[in-house]
């Protein structure tokens, strides 16, 4: 059909997701304060409602559910600023996450705490972390995979221990598939020192780490962040239940399933990187050559299992917000007490409680769906996290084919020629599986991108955490400003 003539409308935003609801906050929120110029936007997306893989669900049972094991903290002043305008009733944590292995819980990071550990584990990793400084300054140069990141930082007996089972497990492949680039503060590095003291004084340590505070809203899960940003938008230019099937560089038109077409002046899209190049066509290279982008992508898809449980959880869980699982006595690789993060994750709230745990899978780790409860309720109990007479009252099971981006070996050499094609084109590909950055795919940084985005197009500004992960991530909480005049 003809291309609806949507007049004023430049700027189409693909995903109402994090990242697409910041561009979109953004835009609104100069054009009321007069600087946003005649910019006109709209923003389409497939599912029913806002928030992407951010959203939470309320399953039949009457349990709320987020897609993943979310928390709430922040790199940025402007995030902080925007979550306590979103919403009023909050519950602030303090970080207790554990690892559970050899029959027993170890506070993380686990590389500091290897004091709990059996004799035998522990000299191993003793021994590992005693070579590495015997051997000091022998590797040169940079890691070529994660595999040997982790290899030079942590040694042989904590790679065969932890690093390596838990790091395939989670990712669903294999570290030396993975680059080195992602990291930042996403893993703590060994201090030999403070590892020796914490083993003489059988001392625990539990401090590392930007979100060893973190904030969850009271009501809704995760997702209730995302559809109150959603309600504060002018709901006439979010476009939902519309499914985005080709985008064409050279007419700069978007064009969704049921046949409306939307014209641009730029795009921003926050659509899998992989399936975008499947849409995209005129792009100023062959399809031929195009059509090899999406293979080159890895990603793991991700299955939610959420149990409710009549009473109350066990003393042992009563204050522990996550928990990781390398070994093989169950499927997930991690595990969330989710009523602890509030009392009205649950329909009853002092008379019933959540366990939601996170399974990755990918073409080196497959995963049978039809199986995957009953394999998550035997690791429940294998791992001591229920108890045979537990009554459990609902049963929730999700897969999101699009879980986590890989940050695979090769991954910039991929993007970068990409995205300087998209760029020339006024297209842009943001957020977590848009920019395919693990290392600025949380919330705040997701959100921060769209928002930086429309900064960059409407006053040249930098986008500081797309291109420059390092400067935001070590920032920590203390806060970016960004100049709004």
């Amino acid at each position: 059909m003809a291309a609806e003539k949507k007049q004023g409308v430049k700027v189409v935003i693909i995903g109402a997701g994090p990242t697409g609801l910041g561009a979109a906050w953004r835009l609104h929120e100069l054009q009321a304060a007069g600087l946003g110029g005649t910019v006109d936007w709209v923003m389409l997306d497939r599912a029913p409602k806002a928030g992407g893989l951010a959203s939470s669900v309320i399953d039949e049972k009457g349990f709320t559910w987020d897609m993943g094991g979310h928390v709430i903290f922040s790199h940025y002043e402007y995030f902080t600023q925007l979550l306590d305008n979103l919403l009023e009733d909050w519950n602030a944590h303090e970080r207790e996450a554990w690892v559970w292995m050899r029959d027993r819980f170890i506070p993380y990071p686990f590389q500091n705490n290897i004091w709990r550990l059996p004799p035998d584990y522990l000299c191993k990793c003793l021994d590992g972390l005693l070579e590495l400084e015997r051997t000091a300054g022998a590797q040169r140069g940079k890691p070529k995979n994660f595999n040997e990141w982790l290899e030079r930082g942590f040694g042989k007996g904590l790679m065969e221990v932890f690093m390596t089972p838990y790091n395939t497990k989670v990712w669903a492949y294999p570290p030396a598939d993975m680059n080195v680039e992602w990291m930042g503060e996403r893993v703590a590095t060994v201090d030999l020192a403070k590892v020796l003291h914490n083993v003489v004084y059988r001392k625990d340590d539990i401090g590392w780490g930007p979100n060893a505070t973190f904030r969850f809203p009271t009501h809704g899960g995760t997702g209730a962040i995302w559809q109150s940003l959603y309600e504060n938008l002018p709901r006439e230019k979010i476009l939902l239940g519309k499914h985005v099937t080709q985008i064409d560089a050279t007419a700069r038109t978007v064009t969704c399933a049921d046949g409306s077409v939307y014209p641009y002046d730029k795009l921003i899209s926050t659509m899998p990187l992989d399936l975008f190049c499947k849409q995209i066509k005129n792009l100023g290279i062959s399809d031929e050559e195009l059509k090899k982008y999406p293979a080159r992508f890895r990603y793991s898809s991700s299955h939610i299992v959420g149990i409710g449980i009549e009473g109350q959880p066990p003393e042992h869980l009563k204050t522990k917000c996550w928990l990781y699982f390398p070994e093989d006595d169950c499927p997930f690789y991690r595990a969330t007490v989710f009523s602890n993060y509030s009392k009205f994750n649950v329909p009853k709230p002092g008379q019933q409680w959540s366990l939601m745990c996170e399974i990755s899978e990918s073409p080196k780790k497959p995963v049978d769906s039809a199986k995957i409860l009953e394999q998550t309720e035997k690791g429940l109990l294998a791992t001591k996290l229920i108890a045979p007479n537990d009554k459990i009252v609902s049963r929730f099971h999700i897969r999101l084919e699009h879980g986590y981006p890989t940050p695979f070996y090769g991954r910039d050499q991929v993007c970068a020629p990409l995205f300087d094609l998209l760029h020339k084109n006024n297209i842009y590909s943001r957020g977590r599986f848009g920019a395919w950055k693990y290392e600025v795919s949380n919330q705040d940084h997701s959100l921060m991108q769209g928002v930086e985005w429309v900064n960059h197009v409407t006053s040249g500004a930098e986008e500081v955490t797309l291109w420059h992960p390092e400067i935001v991530n070590d920032v920590k909480n203390s806060g970016l400003k960004l100049n709004v005049k």
